[in-house]
């Protein structure tokens, strides 16, 4: 069998298990890492400990996001038990009741995106809230896997790009590129991606007649992230901060609207007698308390550069001698998520007040959550990093034959030439329809994206902008993913309405892509 087909048999192999099968993440991903494991000693003649190595290192680079998924689930689970969930959700069906599409915007792209930057779940959090605010079900599961797609990239404080500067920079083996630098090519696609995810959601919403009452709203949407995201990405400790900061900006923005169109802000007639004695009995101050933690505590140790460049560039708690290469392995876990989400829900717990039994059922229900998507965010960060040292010999540190990352990228640079940046979306598309994850499709397929633009001889700006069209694919690939969609309708206990959800939802990911491909190609044309 050829290179290319064993390169592509474990793929293969996750697709099926996911798409006809219709198997979980974890299990797909599991299943891909055996088969993977087997192509790379079999096919690539890989050794055992090149394998092993490999794995252990692909689970630790995980970390950016596996431990995030962990952290971030256990505050969500303290936050139900203790009620300030509940109370957060009653004040989200008081916002903008008078204009559906500010509140879609606000909701969805602004209050979703917010969440999702430090370390929430909107497709757990937002599809009760929007069927309890007069959604039907179906938008009520789609709307929130689509809203925050735009900014994915800045997901988890910035997880997708950091992992990308790490691989990126890995790849290139010389001089740097900087947060700063991969972050101002990132947020060109932000405002015409933005925009274009509020008219889907308009459109899912209310058909041509919604597009047609939200299209102002929409716009400003689309603006304030553009000119947020381009002042944030110009400061390497402003970066990670860009879903958070711009979260806040379009949920200030539509208020403004509101405001100036005369429509009030909130409005809590619609509430329930037992909803307002809730509201009396636990102020909304104490239930933000996680995450106004959590956000003042990543403004702390990010806005003064000192502290940033103390905690990403100085302290990066390497481990040493695991990988394959050698190389160390940055965790940086003084600067990480993970760490401060952990921290602000424990410094909460003086104000939710949680009794002994609601600390304890908030674990079991951590315990029954948590580990399987914990796994699958870090298993296809293994198979991603046993495919780029397929072929290593460590005992001569070179490639005895090319990787797999090699030769899909030969491949692709054969087979399409000049024509790549415009395919280099979708393929990114097809690794977050895979993974369910941003940055899992990154580190699945970063170095093969920049390993094909090497090959068709592109600058470093270029190979930037390739890597960040398929990013972005693999962002968009979340209004598809069959782990979000399934998640968010087990949240209104509706399992199977994903299946129509993505039935609808493939058009809008096939359209957003194309648009992003056409990108792509325009910015590679217009940087010579």
């Amino acid at each position: 069998m050829s290179p290319l087909l064993l390169t592509l048999l474990p793929i293969l192999v996750i697709l099926v298990l996911l798409l006809v099968l219709r198997k979980a993440a974890d299990i797909s991903g599991l299943a891909g890492w055996i088969v993977i494991s087997l192509v790379a000693w079999l096919g690539f003649e890989t050794s055992a400990e090149v394998i092993l190595r490999s794995t252990a290192a692909g689970l630790i680079r995980s970390f950016s996001v596996s431990l995030i998924v962990a952290t971030s689930l256990l505050q969500m689970a303290v936050m139900e038990k203790t009620g300030a969930l509940k109370r957060i959700t009653i004040f989200i069906k008081t916002i903008a009741s008078e204009n559906r599409a500010v509140q879609i915007m606000m909701i969805n792209i602004g209050f979703g995106t917010l969440m999702v930057a430090v370390g929430a779940t909107p497709v757990s959090i937002l599809p009760p809230i929007l069927l309890a605010m007069g959604y039907s079900s179906t938008v009520a599961v789609a709307l929130p896997a689509i809203g925050y797609d735009s900014l994915c990239t800045y997901a988890l404080l910035g997880a997708p790009i950091v992992v990308f500067v790490d691989i990126a920079n890995s790849f290139l083996g010389k001089g740097e590129i900087t947060l700063h630098q991969a972050g101002m090519v990132f947020c060109l696609f932000l405002p015409v991606v933005s925009t274009l995810i509020g008219f889907c959601m308009l459109w899912m919403v209310g058909r041509w007649e919604g597009i047609k009452s939200g299209f102002l709203p929409c716009l400003i949407t689309g603006g304030v992230i553009g000119v947020v995201a381009s002042f944030t990405n110009r400061y390497d400790n402003l970066v990670v901060l860009t879903g958070v900061i711009c979260g806040i900006a379009v949920i200030i923005a539509m208020a403004l609207y509101l405001i100036v169109t005369g429509h009030p802000v909130l409005d809590q007639s619609r509430l329930t007698k037992d909803e307002l004695a809730f509201c009396r009995a636990f102020p909304l101050w104490r239930a933000v308390m996680p995450w106004l933690l959590l956000v003042l505590l990543i403004l702390a140790l990010n806005l003064p550069k000192e502290m940033f460049d103390l905690l990403y560039r100085t302290l990066k708690l390497p481990v040493a001698g695991l990988s394959a290469d050698g190389k160390p392995i940055d965790t940086r876990a003084l600067w990480q998520a993970y760490t401060w989400i952990l921290a602000s829900t424990l410094l909460a717990l003086p104000f939710l007040r949680p009794t002994g039994q609601q600390l304890s059922e908030a674990g079991a229900v951590w315990l029954k959550r948590a580990p399987r998507p914990v796994f699958a965010a870090a298993i296809f960060f293994a198979i991603g990093e046993v495919m780029n040292m397929t072929g290593y010999d460590m005992a001569t540190h070179q490639f005895a034959s090319p990787s797999m990352v090699r030769v899909l990228a030969d491949a692709s640079a054969l087979l399409f030439q000049g024509a790549y940046g415009q395919v280099v979306a979708f393929i990114g598309l097809f690794g977050g329809f895979i993974t369910g994850s941003e940055a899992s499709t990154i580190a699945m397929f970063a170095k093969y994206a920049m390993s094909t633009a090497r090959n068709l001889k592109m600058s470093t700006e270029a190979m930037l902008i390739i890597t960040a069209g398929l990013a972005f694919g693999g962002g968009l690939a979340s209004v598809v993913s069959p782990a979000k969609l399934q998640n968010a309708a087990a949240a209104i206990d509706r399992i199977g309405e994903e299946s129509l959800v993505i039935r609808i939802a493939f058009i809008f990911a096939i359209v957003l892509t194309l648009v992003t491909s056409c990108f792509v190609v325009a910015l590679l044309w217009l940087r010579g």
